[in-house]
């Protein structure tokens, strides 16, 4: 049995202080890593089915094989594991603004280890200034899939440089870098955005939204996120 709690790691970024802890839930009796910016909870390993559903939804609307994966946002790397999981993805590059996450995965810190699988790339780079980056002149990589896990919810965004992203026409710069037929996913805390998904509709030739419920062992009920899957026209 682990230590009650440990902060494993912490450092100060351009976000504000970030860190990460480890402690033993009683009622479970399982150790959960956490990880703070601030006094602000980002993420926990009690609750990760909806970070694992954002990545099986977006992939289950992409069709072929030797799928090529982005995943924008590290985080604990649930999302990007259950890409790896998927047989038929060839890589996964995971572009993640905090070097300090980046280290903590390097130094194996969290259960999820994806250092091992040789189809994984760490990118120390800003997705959404890579996102608005000119795709003609970059001549980047197509994607089969951009996965992303980063912000609250396209209304409530850790910093408010992203807005941008979640326009029309910041989604169509994100269809820029998708194959034909590739898929744009996206995780939210809060309920299905009828506005958003207006301009996903506008921007995108099909999309949905999921409502991904899961039991919540420390309320006795179930709690909820939400994944938008877009498909790029072909």
């Amino acid at each position: 049995m682990s230590a009650r709690f440990a902060e494993l790691a912490w450092q100060q970024t351009p976000m504000g202080e970030i860190s990460l802890r480890r402690r033993r839930e009683p009622v479970l009796d399982v150790d959960v890593f956490e990880v703070k910016l601030g006094e602000e909870f980002l993420m926990s390993s009690l609750f990760t089915v909806a970070e694992i559903a954002l990545t099986t939804l977006g992939l289950a609307a992409v069709e072929g094989e030797n799928l090529r994966v982005m995943v924008g946002g590290l985080g604990l790397g649930y999302t990007a594991q259950a890409a790896l999981e998927d047989p038929r993805v060839a890589s996964v590059v995971v572009v993640e603004a905090l070097d300090a996450v980046i280290d903590w995965h390097q130094r194996r810190l969290l259960p999820v280890v994806l250092m091992s699988d040789p189809r994984t790339t760490l990118v120390h780079d800003d997705f959404f200034d890579l996102m608005r980056r000119d795709p003609a002149s970059a001549a980047p990589e197509r994607y089969d899939a951009i996965i992303v896990d980063i912000d609250h919810s396209p209304r409530h965004l850790l910093n408010g440089s992203h807005a941008d992203f979640y326009t029309a026409e910041g989604l169509r710069r994100v269809g820029g870098r998708l194959a034909p037929g590739g898929v744009f996913a996206l995780w939210s805390d809060d309920p299905p955005d009828a506005a958003f998904e207006a301009v996903l509709a506008e921007v995108f030739g099909n999309s949905a939204s999921h409502v991904v419920a899961f039991d919540n062992a420390l309320t006795g009920g179930q709690s909820s996120n939400s994944v938008y899957v877009a498909t790029a026209l072909r």
